[in-house]
C-alpha cells in the first residue's frame, strides 16, 4: 500500500490542510524563496527583496499552497550566517507576503529567527535541525504553526564527509519518529507535525534513492511526508545535468514521491511542478 489508511490533517498556522484517505487531492506544493545570495540551486537571484517578491507572485499565480523563506543556505559545505544577517533577510519579505493568502514558511533552524518570524504572522517553521537547537522546542510550544522535522546526519559543514548508515530507511525513520516524540511530550499537537527524510543532507547517492524508493515505510506513521528533491545533486549525478538544468529530473521525482505516499513537495519550479501533478490528479481520479 502506497498510501496511510487513515486521513492526515496538517495544522499550519492560519490554515488547516486535509489528505483525504483517497488521495485523489494533489499533494501541497511548497515554494521555495531563497533570500540568500549563496543557494545551490538560484545562485542567490530571488536575495534582492523586490526580485523576491516578483519571484512569490509567480508562485502565486500558478497556485502555490506554502512560500518557503530562507534567510540562509544550507547546501553542503556552507558557512553559517549570523542572526542579524538572517533576520534582515527574511523579516522584509515576510512582512511583503503575510497577507498573501497563501500559508508561509520561515527554513530556519535559529530560535531567535523563528520567534521573529511567527510573530510577524508565519505559519510553519520548516527546521533542518528538527529542533534540537536550544530553545527552538519552547519557541513553537505556544504557537499553533505547523513544523517540519528533517533529518540530517552531522551538520551542513561536514554532513556529506562519508555519510554512513547501517540500514538507512529505518535509521531515518527512528531519528525522526524520536523527535517528534519529544515535542509531543512537551505538549505540542502532533497535528502540527510533518516530517522530511532529508534527502541530500547526509547521504550518499544510494542512500538517497533507498530514501526514494521506500518513501512509503515513512508515511505509515501518520504525519504528512514532505519530499524535498528540486534540483538536488542526486539527480544531476545520474543525469549530468547542472543544477539549471534539473527540471525535469525534478519533476520525475517529485512524481516519485508523490506516488510512494508525500503529501507535500518542496520545490524552487512551482509552475511546472503544479502542472506536473495537475496530470498526476487527473489520473488519480479515474483510478478507482
Amino acid at each position: 500500500m502506497l498510501y496511510s489508511s487513515s486521513p492526515v490533517a496538517w495544522r499550519c498556522g492560519r490554515f488547516l490542510f486535509e489528505f483525504p484517505s483517497d488521495q485523489h487531492k494533489r499533494p501541497l506544493v511548497m515554494g521555495i524563496l531563497n533570500a540568500t545570495p549563496d543557494s545551490f540551486s538560484d545562485g542567490g537571484r530571488f536575495y534582492q527583496r523586490d526580485a523576491g517578491l516578483a519571484q512569490a507572485e509567480k508562485m502565486l499565480a500558478a497556485g502555490v499552497d506554502i512560500i518557503d523563506i530562507g534567510g540562509e543556505s544550507t547546501r553542503p559545505g556552507a558557512q553559517p550566517v549570523g542572526l542579524q544577517e538572517e533576520l534582515d533577510r527574511v523579516l522584509p519579505v515576510i512582512e511583503a507576503l503575510k497577507d498573501c493568502g497563501v500559508a508561509l514558511s520561515i527554513d530556519t533552524y535559529k530560535p531567535q529567527t523563528m520567534q521573529a518570524a511567527l510573530a510577524m504572522g508565519v505559519d510553519c517553521v520548516n527546521d533542518i535541525w528538527a529542533l534540537r537547537q536550544a530553545g527552538a522546542v519552547d519557541v513553537v510550544k505556544s504557537t499553533q504553526c505547523g513544523i517540519v522535522l528533517m533529518h540530517m546526519q552531522r551538520d551542513p559543514q561536514t554532513m556529506q564527509f562519508d555519510p554512513n548508515y547501517e540500514h538507512v530507511v529505518q535509521e531515518v525513520q527512528a531519528f525522526l519518529l524520536e523527535r517528534a516524540a519529544i515535542i509531543e511530550e512537551a505538549g505540542i499537537d502532533p497535528q502540527r507535525i510533518a516530517i522530511d527524510p532529508g534527502f541530500g543532507f547526509g547521504k550518499s547517492l544510494e542512500h538517497n534513492y533507498q530514501l526514494l524508493a521506500h518513501m512509503d515505510a515513512f508515511v505509515e506513521h501518520g504525519y504528512p511526508v514532505l519530499a524535498g528533491l528540486s534540483r538536488k545533486s542526486m539527480l544531476g549525478k545520474v543525469t549530468n545535468l547542472e543544477v539549471g538544468e534539473r527540471l525535469l529530473p525534478s519533476i520525475a521525482a517529485a512524481i516519485l514521491a508523490v506516488e510512494r505516499g508525500a503529501m507535500i513537495v518542496r520545490t524552487h519550479d512551482v509552475p511546472e511542478t503544479v502542472s506536473a501533478l495537475q496530470v498526476w490528479q487527473a489520473t488519480r481520479e479515474q483510478s478507482t
